[in-house]
This record gives structure tokens, sequence and C-alpha cells, in this order.
């Protein structure tokens, strides 16, 4: 659990965080207790800039509800990451020193937006394989005419993060990815384009006889805006298997876009998910609506006006909050699936069958 001796409960704001992680804590309860081999929790997260303080730094009690909630899981891909490092190095000083993570380099040019691809893992639990590769498209072949050319392939704006990860009986890889956001849905092509290339690229990987390993788990921030979109059956069409459950959740802050998703391509003997998921209501813990007048000294002077001077209504001011928020939290809800990693049993009777090679790899 996060280390919690830097709180200063004399402080106001430190007796407010007390409180409120004791309320996040029975919030986040639902949540299965993490265990030592047999079950696995991974979940995926969008937070918000991470940590580019476009509304000002994060506050120190949000370092520690943040750090609350990813310590409930074993591993977690975090999306978002800025160049600057600053704020998940607060996160990991509050989750502790068995907390690990790896980092892509940062996504250059207005497409990348200065992100990097983040994966934090529980190191009691989870080991790190020795696979990490950013994701790149290979070229393709196009006929003009009589003659076929080489073409090097649109590449995805930020590029997608492939780790191998080992736990309890199971070896797998999990690929991480932001695709692009469009304007609205009705502007879907690009997106499309990328979850399509995305999906079709690992499959094709994971059927090689050579890759690190057969079960691949795609997670991420896909703004997918509904699961009957043509964004969505990208991943369906290419054999990607979603939770039913999943469908149902959403994931933004507002609640009506399911944006982030977890995908699995599995071998299911070696590794499955249990049917237990969720998504964590952050909003329903910390920074609710009720809170607005108590984070109004941290706001500054463009909650009660605008950049021209102009005084916020009521009802722009609560827009304000809300927004405000989201850069002090996310305006992503974590996405989150329990996977059962303990094969041992199925591992013995294909000894005793003896369908099990010196080779064999779980």
């Amino acid at each position: 659990m996060p280390f919690y001796n830097a709180i200063d409960i004399n402080t106001k704001q430190g007796r407010r965080t007390a409180q409120r992680l004791l309320k996040l804590k029975e919030g986040l309860s639902s949540i299965p207790g993490k265990t030592v081999d047999d079950r696995l929790l991974l979940a995926t997260w969008n937070i918000r800039d991470f940590d580019k303080s476009a509304y000002g730094d994060r506050l120190d009690e949000s370092i520690y509800y943040i750090a609350e909630i990813i310590s409930r899981f074993d591993i977690v891909a975090i999306q978002e990451v800025y160049k600057d490092l600053r704020g998940l190095k607060r996160v990991l000083k509050v989750l502790g020193g068995y907390w690990k993570y790896i980092v892509t380099d940062v996504a250059g040019g207005t497409r990348g937006n200065k992100e990097r691809m983040t994966f934090v893992y529980d190191s009691r639990k989870v080991s790190f394989g020795g696979l990490a590769g950013e994701m790149v498209l290979p070229s393709v072949k196009v006929k003009k005419g009589n003659k076929t050319e080489i073409v090097h392939a649109e590449q995805v704006w930020r590029t997608p993060f492939i780790c191998g990860f080992r736990a309890g009986w199971s070896r797998f890889m999990i690929a991480s990815v932001h695709i692009l956001w469009g304007k609205s849905e009705a502007e879907p092509k690009n997106r499309i384009e990328e979850i399509g290339k995305v999906a079709s690229f690992l499959r094709k990987r994971t059927q090689d006889k050579t890759a690190w390993s057969q079960n691949l788990i795609l997670v991420g921030d896909f703004n997918i805006f509904d699961v009957e979109d043509e964004t969505f059956k990208q991943l369906t069409d290419n054999g990607f298997e979603i939770p039913e459950s999943h469908k149902e959740f959403c994931t933004n802050a507002g609640k009506n876009r399911q944006y982030d998703q977890i995908a699995f391509m599995i071998q299911k003997d070696r590794l499955d998910w249990t049917g237990t998921c969720g998504v964590v209501d952050i909003y329903e813990h910390v920074f609710t609506e009720k809170d607005e007048k108590t984070y109004i000294e941290f706001m500054g002077k463009a909650y009660e006006k605008t950049t021209k001077g102009k005084k916020r209504t009521d009802r722009q001011k609560s827009t304000y909050y809300k927004t405000w928020r989201t850069h002090q939290m996310s305006d992503h809800l974590p996405l989150w699936v329990e996977l059962k990693i303990d094969f041992s049993k199925q591992y013995l009777q294909r000894k005793i069958d003896k369908e099990v090679e010196t080779t064999d790899l779980i």
C-alpha cells in the first residue's frame, strides 16, 4: 500500500487528504484484493497531461489519490505521461520502492504531443520479461500500373509500446496505445485506420512462432466513441476478444464515451480473464461536485473571471471546476480486469499426457 508519512495532518490540505483517502479506500474496496500468484489485476489509465501543469501543478493530495488507485492493481498501463517525468516520480515515491516503471522516449512533433507511454508494476508480483519496443509498421507493396512499389507505411501518431511481463505461471505481452483523437465521432476515418493497422500488425505478431509470447493484451485509449462504431469493429474483426461487460463501461469523466479498452488475443489455458472487471469512478470519491467551493483557492482568478475579464456565472464556474479537476486527476477513468495466472494444474496434466516439451513455455 502507499506510504502516507509525508501527509501533514496539522494542515487543512493534509487533513482533507487523509479524510478523502479513507473515502477513496472505501470506494476501491469493490476491486478484488491482490493475491500472491493466482490472479493478476491489470488496469489502463490515460492520466491527463501527466504532468504538464496546464491548469497549474497537481496538488500533493492529487498525487496521493492517483497513487492510491494505482496501488490497487499489479500492473497499470498509463498514457499521456508528459516528457517531464516529475509527476510520475511523485507518484512512485508515494507507492514505494518495489514499484517499478518502464517508459518510452518522448514522441516528437505536434502529432506525438511530447507524450510517453508507460507501464508501472508491482515488482513483488510482476517481473519485466526483457521485451520492450515501440511498434513500427512495416512497408507495404503498392501496385502502380504494371509496377509494384514499396511504400513506407504511415506510422501511428503516438507510437504504441509493447512490453513482455511474467506473473505466476503466465508470460504475456502488453501493447499500450493512444490512438489519435478526432474532432467528432462523425470524423473517425483516421482513428479507424490507426486502430486497424495496429490490430492487424499485432495479430500477425502473435501468430509468429518466434514471438516472445503468444499471449497479447492490447490496452489503452482508443478514442472509441461507441462500441457500435467502426473503430471498435477494427479490434474484433482482427480477432481480439473483449469481455462483454467492458462494452458497457464508459471511461471518460462525462461517462458517455467508451474511449478506453482492454482486448485479448491469448491462449486461455495459459492466461485468461476471470470475468471480474470494472471502472474506477474517481469523482464519486474525490474532487466531487460538492467539493467545488473547497478548491476555489487553488483554481486562481480564472475560476472567477474569463481571460477577457468577464465575470463567470455560477454555471460557468462549475464548468471550469469540472475541467480543472480533470487536470488534477484525469478526464479518463481507469479501466481494469482480473486475470487468472495460475495454470499449474493444467501444466501437470499436460506432463502426465506427455504433451509438454522441455521448451514448453507458459
